[in-house]
């Protein structure tokens, strides 16, 4: 008999044994806990002790998935506080838990033929089970189940709506909605949509890029359009469905929080990584009618788009599943209110704390339950006994099922689950008031959220534009037009970009020509390049003599000093065929301190008609050279191939034998972002701690020197700061939130004194004696992908688990020492000043005695 075993919390790697199944082979009768194979018991129980968790927090075994039953990969808890789980592959099982801390669960698999499933909920006397694999005849989509004869198990079921998308990126979760009412259907960007009765957001969803995306270079998502990923809302007999958020790659749950507020855990593009179009998994806020701006290959959105939202936080690379708020466990008050979300690639579980933000919140995410690997796939708080319970599985991997619970002193006194009033209570009550009229023409739209065209809340400012944007555009264009605010004619005018037809293009351009002197702010700046862009793009090509006076006008400004304004204003001044852009555009290419910048540049140029020389030409190609050793994720290196392939389209037979050396060029050495520097000294902590401390670095510095050295020192390679870098480091954005400058300048200085457990690696023992050290970042089957280079993320070696003798912590850092060592101490000032700006040039560290004038 199989007891509960305790996993001790001990500093070090998890190491799981993967077993292949049989799919859709099942027991036919219960089995209990004691039934499990020891195999697969005893890697479990090994693996039990090196999970790490928060402090007076228990995770315990509960039941090693034996082979035959699969690898689990969703849950959810019936009435009677039951399990009910599927493999990815197979059968659907119940888990009956014993009260008893040492007996064994029963598992029985339920006697219905679906399964595959990545979304369960057991809600208005059904199991409704979203089938994703399409397996054994069973077409993906919406089902329910039901016991029509007492006996307490399933005996009917109904497709409600099949849903066309399978696999990984098919229909996931569903989730009971807080109305009680209706459910909430989380999908992957390869689910086409479906019918819906109502879209909060305006149909007319396009891939709005002004400049021609170029499609994954490795063949991913090729093809997928507009809307991406999406969430519905559905009636429990799956008739109505209402459309209520889009934009996503490939969410796989969602949670709503007291409030009635749904929040998702949306995945990257871990094959992006140092491209400027790659997005860090994120947790999104998805409120009613919201778009964040996945499109595929280049043209994911910036998240300062206007016409999106932005994530309320970026997590970095990994690949989310299960979800859950932690209502319902005894544990501090702290957590029941977490947002609790797994990344099964990192083999990380976080707590994710919210707080209100306008109509919106602010999120700071913290590590809960650590491991490597550690392939969380679903979650569920089980409020019978107060327990988050866990599993792992996935690719056929062996599966287990995990309790968390509280063992401190801490108070564990349930949190009210009822609405509570906070600092945005009333913020968010405007929003939802405003969500009514998405999808819906009402003659009260307009004049009720105007007003709020201009709010500094950027979530509210959007639910108010499309209020207005679901009204007849005649009812409202004239006053876009003529709104006397800024902000508000920034929104007014975005609306009518998106939706007006060409006959309100020249208005809409001399209206923003008129704001122009008006704009003070570089989000302004921003917002109003995107309308002009999405002018273009919707409304068409403007005539010849508007197109010179806006080309002249943005050339004016080009350029601007902004990593973000220059990106926008290049592609503007491509579009529009501007005699300047390419020069101005290639001097900013080769001056970018990262490789995402310049990449940024180089697939605008890539379409740029006019204004080449033969100077300037292979100044360009020239740039292939040194790109074609840049390091990153799986397609980068495809991508730079297929922008020059582009480029290299446009020329003629005679600049092609002209450039022939150059397009023929290998590069000599690896090359750099920016070029070697010489050695300075080998700086310690103790000569600059009393500068960072001390009015060294609180007088205004150089912020373009600071960037520049945050390249030079390589900081560009692992770690993000605003829209460039790399994600195998934490994003250092908002660094100064959680840092002072010593803490900061001693995890520099010292990176191994102190490793993050989400950024640390492990050595491995191989049977054939080597040892391979690196991050475990994913799994399939018998295999695991390790990385081992931190500066190159697609770095992989891969080993099979049955040639793994030990899995060890690595007590070194993959950051390497002595960054700083090629820097001067002004250089060294500017940095730190640069890093604790959180991207900000007009933060004070850089407005003092004129710094940046």
């Amino acid at each position: 008999m199989l007891e509960c075993v305790h996993l001790a919390i001990r500093p070090t790697a998890l190491l799981v044994a993967g077993v292949a199944l049989a799919a859709w082979v099942g027991p036919s009768s219960p089995t209990r806990g004691d039934d499990e194979p020891s195999a697969v018991r005893s890697k479990l129980n090994d693996a039990a002790a090196n999970f790490k968790t928060l402090k007076d927090f228990e995770v315990k075994l509960i039941y090693a998935v034996p082979p035959e039953q699969g690898s689990w990969v969703s849950m959810t808890l019936d009435p009677q506080g039951r399990l009910i789980t599927s493999d990815q592959y197979g059968k659907l099982y119940r888990i009956t838990l014993s009260d008893q801390e040492d007996q064994p669960p029963t598992v029985e698999p339920l006697a219905i033929d679906i399964g595959s499933a990545h979304g369960l909920l057991y809600a208005f006397d059904s199991l409704y089970v979203m089938v994703s694999e399409g397996r054994q005849g069973n077409v993906t989509g919406l089902y329910r189940a039901r016991d029509t004869d007492g006996d307490d198990q399933f005996d009917e079921v109904e497709l409600l709506r099949p849903l066309k998308g399978s696999g990984e990126h098919g229909p996931h979760a569903i989730v009971l909605s807080p109305d009680g009412q209706s459910l909430t259907i989380v999908a992957g960007n390869h689910t086409d949509i479906t019918e819906f009765d109502r879209t909060m957001l305006p149909s007319n969803w396009g891939e709005d890029q002004l400049l021609p995306r170029m499609w994954d270079a490795s063949g991913h998502a090729v093809g997928r359009l507009a809307p991406g990923g999406w969430i519905a809302r559905v009636s429990p007999d799956g008739k109505e469905w209402t459309l209520i958020s889009s934009g996503y790659r490939n969410p796989y749950d969602a949670a709503y929080n007291k409030d009635g507020e749904l929040f998702t855990y949306d995945s990257d593009m871990e094959w992006d990584m140092n491209t400027p179009w790659y997005r860090p998994t994120r947790v999104n806020h998805a409120t009613g009618g919201s778009e964040f701006g996945w499109r595929s290959g280049t043209g994911k959105w910036p998240p300062d788009y206007p016409d999106s939202l932005p994530a309320i936080l970026n997590i970095g690379p990994g690949s989310p599943t299960g979800v859950v708020f932690g209502y319902g466990a005894k544990f501090p008050s702290k957590y029941q209110e977490a947002l609790f979300i797994c990344d099964w690639s990192y083999g990380k579980l976080y707590a994710v704390h919210l707080t209100p933000n306008g109509s919106s919140y602010d999120a700071v995410a913290e590590e809960f339950v650590t491991g490597q690997p550690l392939a969380l796939t679903d979650i569920v708080v089980r409020p019978q006994d107060g327990a988050i319970y866990f599993t792992l599985g996935g690719r056929r991997t062996t599966s287990g099922l995990y309790r968390v619970r509280y063992v401190g002193s801490e108070d564990t006194t349930p949190v009210t689950t009822q609405p509570t009033p906070d600092a945005g209570s009333e913020a968010r009550a405007q929003r939802r008031a405003l969500e009514a009229f998405h999808g819906v023409v009402d003659p009260k739209a307009v004049e009720t959220a105007w007003p709020f065209l201009d709010s500094p809340d950027r979530f509210l400012r959007y639910a108010a534009r499309l209020a207005v944007e679901s009204q007849p555009v005649e009812t409202w264009a004239d006053r876009a037009l003529n709104e006397p605010r800024i902000q508000g004619a920034l929104t007014a005018l975005l609306a009518l970009a998106r939706q007006g037809g060409q006959q309100y293009q020249e208005p809409l351009l001399h209206a923003l020509d008129r704001l122009s002197l008006d704009l003070t702010t570089e989000d302004q700046k921003i917002q109003a390049l995107r309308i002009l862009g999405l002018s273009f793009i919707r409304q068409g090509e403007p005539p010849s003599h508007i197109r010179e006076t806006v080309a002249d006008r943005l050339n004016d400004l080009y350029p601007a000093g902004s990593r973000r304004l220059d990106s926008e204003l290049s592609k503007l001044l491509v579009y529009l065929q501007s005699d300047d852009v390419v020069a101005k555009t290639i001097d900013l290419m080769e001056k970018a301190p990262t490789q995402e910048e310049q990449i940024d540049y180089a697939l605008a140029l890539r379409v740029a008609q006019v204004g080449w020389t033969d100077e300037l030409r292979e100044r360009y190609f020239r740039w292939f050279v040194k790109a074609s050793t840049y390091k990153g994720g799986h397609s980068l290196v495809g991508f730079i191939r297929n922008i020059k392939a582009e480029a290299v389209a446009n020329l003629s037979e005679e600049q092609k034998a002209k450039l022939q050396p150059i397009l023929e060029a290998k590069p000599e050495v690896v090359a750099e972002v920016l070029p070697s520097r010489p050695f300075v000294k080998e700086w310690t902590l103790e000569e600059l701690e009393p500068l960072v401390s001390g009015e060294a670095l609180a007088k205004g510095r150089n912020y373009d020197q600071g960037r520049l050295m945050f390249a030079a020192a390589n900081c560009y390679s692992c770690h993000r700061f605003g829209d460039d870098g790399g994600s195998t480091g934490p994003d250092l954005t908002t660094i100064a939130n959680r840092f002072s400058p010593r803490d900061l300048l001693e995890s520099i200085i010292h990176p191994s004194k102190t490793i993050s457990d989400q950024y640390e690696a492990v050595q491995i023992l191989v049977d054939d004696g080597r040892v391979v050290t690196g991050r475990i970042v994913n799994l399939n089957n018998e295999n695991l992908m390790i990385n081992t280079d931190m500066l190159n993320p697609d770095a992989m070696v891969s080993i099979k688990r049955s040639a793994i003798e030990e899995i060890l912590p690595s007590p070194i850092s993959m950051m390497p020492e002595g960054l700083l060592n090629t820097l001067t101490q002004e250089e060294i000032l500017d940095l730190m000043a640069f890093m604790l700006s959180r991207g900000d040039r007009q933060h004070p560290m850089f407005r003092q005695n004129g710094a940046n004038d």
